[in-house]
């Protein structure tokens, strides 16, 4: 009796415990993703100075990414028959709300109001997610994830600096459209799996992201050049090529790939919330390649950020995820299709 009745206790504390390294794993990729992400800013800023229009920049930068990713869609389609098919939608879909979508509306926000700003809209999308999941299940947020959230925006706030600024409506609008792409790719990423896995959305979103700007460029809706041209950080001068290559095949690739994967180990939410270290990375790296030192309230901002982001982990596991939150896109085969608000 002894010994049937301790039979389950190793079980469950094993069951208790397992979850937590696939979860501690999604962070470590979710913070490489960020800080892959942020370089692109810093790396592409002097190469639009010099000529180089936004829209050739992102079709070489995506175009590059995507070609690095396509073995996983490829091997996918090998795999199954039917893989295009079946998610083509999900692929189209990722490609011009997260990958295009984001991009332009952010960059429309920023012509029209200071980037601070644009950058501040667009990054409430962690707390859209979680007023999200409140409306739709009718469950509030824990207390930490609500503390979390405050702690977190009020650190964001320090650090893009929005002292003195004007808002312009149509540039506000713009940019909550951005932060809903960012939202809509946390929540596409949560839904990846065996059937439909991560890598290959992020290759084929990719690859349709940059056919789309191409387009556009092509056919005039947008301007398109490139110009032969050197950039330089810190007074080291290099063809300007080569910060776009980095950003391509380093800081595009890792970031979706790394990023893709860690949401569906971490939730959406939490993923969210991690994905804010990408404005301390991204001053990090501003300091370091263009000498633009943060302010010492930044570094306050960073870190109540981090503070943030650490009382959303500590909150329970059934709210500190995203596992509810669902948005209209192409269902996963054998799954209901979710209803459309």
């Amino acid at each position: 009796m002894t010994h049937t009745a301790a039979l389950p206790v190793a079980p469950s504390a094993h069951r208790m415990r397992a979850p937590r390294s696939p979860r501690t794993a999604g962070i470590v990729m979710a913070v490489v993703s960020a800080l892959a992400f942020s370089s692109s800013g810093p790396l592409v800023k002097p190469l639009l100075e010099a000529g180089w229009s936004l829209s050739a920049a992102l079709v070489v930068r995506m175009g590059l990414a995507g070609l690095i990713l396509a073995p996983a869609l490829v091997g996918a389609v090998r795999r199954e028959r039917g893989f295009l098919r079946r998610h083509l939608a999900s692929l189209l879909a990722f490609g011009l709300i997260p990958v295009v979508g984001c991009q332009l509306l952010f960059f429309s926000a920023m012509q029209r109001m200071p980037v601070a700003v644009a950058l501040l809209i667009q990054y409430l999308a962690p707390v859209f997610l979680v007023a999200y999941v409140w409306l739709r299940t009718r469950r509030a947020p824990s207390p930490l994830v609500i503390a979390g959230s405050v702690v977190a925006i009020a650190g964001l706030v320090l650090v893009v600096d929005i002292s003195g600024a004007r808002f312009d409506l149509l540039g506000t609008l713009l940019a909550l459209g951005a932060a809903i792409c960012v939202c809509v790719y946390f929540v596409m990423s949560e839904r990846t799996g065996d059937d439909l896995p991560p890598l290959a959305l992020a290759a084929g979103g990719l690859l349709v992201g940059a056919v789309f700007m191409a387009l556009l460029g092509v056919t005039g809706i947008l301007p398109f050049a490139v110009p032969e041209v050197t950039v330089a950080f810190r007074g080291v001068e290099v063809p300007g090529w080569l910060p776009l290559l980095w950003v391509g095949a380093v800081g595009t690739t890792l970031g979706y790939a790394l990023g893709v994967m860690a949401v569906p180990r971490t939730g959406s939410r939490l993923a969210s919330f991690v994905g804010l270290s990408e404005v301390l990375f991204a001053l990090l790296f501003a300091w370091l390649l263009l000498g633009e030192a943060p302010a010492p309230v930044q570094f306050l901002g960073g870190a109540l950020i981090l503070v943030g982001v650490v009382l959303v982990r500590l909150a329970p596991a059934d709210t500190a995820t995203g596992a509810a939150i669902t948005v209209p896109v192409e269902p996963l085969p054998g799954e209901a299709a979710p209803a459309i608000r």
